[in-house]
Formats: C-alpha cells, sequence, structure tokens
C-alpha cells in the first residue's frame, strides 16, 4: 500500500517529467504556429523528395533558384536584397541558377565564375546588363558566350586571367554540375522559385504577394529551426 509520505515525491517526479515533456514539444509546438496561416499545396508545396542541404546545426538553408535572362527574377532581386538585411540570423541565403538548356548553363557558368572571383556586387549588374542593355552574355555558340562574358567582366575591372582561372576552375564546372542536378531533383519548371531547407519550394504568386513571399519564407524557416 502506498503511504500519503511516499506519494509526495512520486508526485513531484511525475511533475518533473510533465516538464521535461512539455519542453521536449515546446519546438515541434512553435513550428506548428509559425505555418497556421499558410497552407501546403496552396502557399507552398512540400518538395517530393527533399534535399539535403550544407548549413551548419541550427541554420536553415533558403535558395533562391533563379534565371538571369528572366524578367520575373530580375523583378524580385531587389526585394530579395533588402530581405538578405533583415532576414534571421539562423538563415543561410544562397542562389542556385536552373540549368534547363545551354543557354541558362551559360549563364549559371557566369554567376559560378562571379563567385569564384569573389565579385558577388555583380550579380546585379548581370541583370542590369540583360533586361536594360539589351546584352544577352549568352550565344549559340559556347567560345562567343564566353567572349561576350569576358567583355563584361573586364569592363567591371576583370582581368583576363583573373577571368579565365575562375571560368576553367573545377569549382565553377562542379557548381555547375550540382545545379543542374538539383534543377532536375527539385522538378523546377518555373522561376524564380524558393526552396526551404530542402522541403519547401513557394514563389510570389504561391505566397499571393512580394511581402506575403518573404514573410512565408520566415515562418517556414522558423518552423524548420523549431524542429
Amino acid at each position: 500500500m502506498t503511504t500519503r509520505r511516499a506519494l509526495i515525491p512520486l508526485v513531484a517526479l511525475l511533475a518533473g517529467s510533465w516538464t521535461l515533456i512539455a519542453c521536449a514539444r515546446a519546438p515541434e509546438a512553435a513550428a506548428v504556429s509559425a505555418l497556421s496561416k499558410w497552407t501546403a499545396g496552396t502557399h507552398y508545396q512540400l518538395v517530393p523528395a527533399p534535399q539535403p542541404t550544407n548549413v551548419a546545426a541550427g541554420k536553415v538553408e533558403v535558395s533562391e533558384v533563379f534565371w538571369y535572362g528572366c524578367g520575373h527574377c530580375y523583378a524580385l532581386d531587389p526585394a530579395l536584397e533588402m530581405w538578405k538585411t533583415t532576414k534571421p540570423s539562423y538563415v543561410e541565403f544562397v542562389r542556385v541558377p536552373v540549368i534547363w538548356g545551354p543557354v541558362h548553363r551559360q549563364h549559371a557558368k557566369l554567376y559560378y565564375t562571379l563567385q569564384a572571383l569573389h565579385r558577388p556586387e555583380l550579380h546585379s549588374k548581370v541583370f542590369h546588363a540583360i533586361h536594360q542593355e539589351g546584352l544577352a552574355l549568352s550565344a549559340r555558340d559556347e567560345v562567343e558566350a564566353r567572349e561576350m562574358q569576358f567583355a563584361f567582366l573586364n569592363r567591371e575591372g576583370v582581368t583576363e586571367a583573373q577571368f579565365n582561372a575562375a571560368y576553367d576552375s573545377m569549382t565553377v564546372a562542379s557548381n555547375v554540375l550540382r545545379a543542374e542536378d538539383l534543377t532536375k531533383k527539385l522538378a523546377v519548371s518555373s522561376v524564380p522559385v524558393m526552396v526551404v531547407n530542402g522541403k519547401y519550394m513557394t514563389s510570389v504568386s504561391e505566397a499571393g504577394a512580394e511581402g506575403k513571399l518573404f514573410a512565408l519564407i520566415n515562418d517556414l524557416a522558423a518552423s524548420e529551426k523549431g524542429r
């Protein structure tokens, strides 16, 4: 027979256990709360085959799949750059150029060349050159495309030696292959599209508006951070 004296520590033990359970479930509850105002299948899609990310523990990766030749990507870019200055500190942002064909591959190579040159500020200038100056920065012939891209970067202070070293590097080549593989695995059919932690995909049209897109991205990221 259990006495009243023995019940006291037992109740205390059970209370402590419930506290631990509540604490353990708190992040999960926070994750659900963050997405309560959004609907899967309407505002965002679940990636059928979630993709691994390359971020440290406690971080959440947010990727933009884009194409330099896309007018919608060009229009979104300023707002995306602004969001980068206010995004949660645990969000790691990366860009992935879509690759559907030769022209996209040429633009992807240009993007990764900028990264290899450590000239990320030229990203917006590529958009401007294509959409405002009428420079295609791509061609049917790979040699011609290379010459066009070098001419553009040369006017921005990149020497021929610097360009060749970056453009022909294994890093750029492997990044292009990875982007092409990711395009296929995510089954990207339009751009720009945002991918959160390799699990969720969304866009301006799905979110409902540009401002809503970034609110949704933050909530999706928070849901992943809370897991």
